[in-house]
């Protein structure tokens, strides 16, 4: 069983945006993290996220940087620093609200594909942001039927998004 969740919070340079892909370890999620954790990208440096030194998430989550980390810049150190401790956080808040049933703990693996923009300038905006886009991913990610036909109905007709809206949908 593969589980897959979205969010997206804040606005501007500091916001969030989630792709989150879970399931239980014997299921197909195991090879993709296998996969991803062991073919880095240059600037896309799988890693996994912990909520301090010592201290891993759980479940088990692997953060891929959607954008790419440029070494020594603040952007790497938003993406290393806020965005990572708030990926952690938002799935262990999950597990531990039981938007997450209880297995995910020790038999689940996550992998959260995170968009942190190079401008972003506001720590605890970002770690903000990316802890409540995680959780809302997680939930979305159980969540039956979501998002609904209407939502998408109402979706198509009003598409766009922070970089782009369209002049007509």
């Amino acid at each position: 069983m593969l589980y897959i969740g979205e969010g997206f919070e804040g606005s501007g340079p500091n916001a969030a945006h989630i792709n989150l892909y879970l399931g239980p370890k014997n299921g197909p999620i195991s090879g993709a993290l296998a996969g991803a954790a062991a073919s880095p990208g240059p600037g896309h440096l799988p890693f996994q996220a912990v909520l301090k030194p010592n201290l891993p998430a759980k479940p088990v989550t692997l953060f891929i940087a959607k954008a790419v980390m440029e070494s020594g810049s603040s952007h790497e150190l938003m993406t290393w620093g806020p965005a990572q401790a708030g990926v952690a956080a938002g799935i262990t808040a999950a597990l531990l609200d039981a938007s997450l049933p209880a297995e995910a703990e020790d038999d689940w693996v996550a992998i959260a594909a995170v968009w942190v923009n190079p401008s972003a300038n506001d720590a605890e905006e970002v770690y903000h942001n990316n802890k409540a886009a995680t959780h809302l991913a997680a939930k979305r990610a159980l969540m039956k039927g979501w998002p609904s036909r209407a939502e998408l109905a109402e979706g198509v007709a009003t598409v766009g998004n922070p970089f782009f809206t369209p002049k007509v949908a």
